[in-house]
């Protein structure tokens, strides 16, 4: 194994996981962002009011979004597998 290649299956793993991760990460700060727009409006300063809707939000999009990120990983994992003999060189 070359440093090069190394390189590239380090960058495509961070890449992969940045995609993976980003939707829900995402979701989960805009649903923050306006929970605490809302908190400064009305001065309410209740923890589980930013804890609850974010979880909230967080489980709905990695529902919706698991089949995309399943095939993704699974994508990713077969071509990992198929190209074992090519790491061994």
């Amino acid at each position: 194994m070359t440093p090069e290649f190394v390189t590239a299956m380090a960058k495509e793993t961070i890449e992969v996981i940045l995609m993976i991760s980003a939707p829900v990460l995402i979701a989960g700060m805009a649903v923050g962002l306006a929970v605490s727009v809302f908190q400064a409006v009305t001065q309410i300063q209740e923890m589980t009011l930013t804890f609850v809707p974010k979880m909230i939000v967080v489980f709905i999009v990695l529902l919706a979004l698991s089949p995309w990120m399943m095939e993704i990983m699974l994508n990713y994992t077969s071509r990992i597998f198929t190209e074992i003999p090519n790491y061994i060189r």
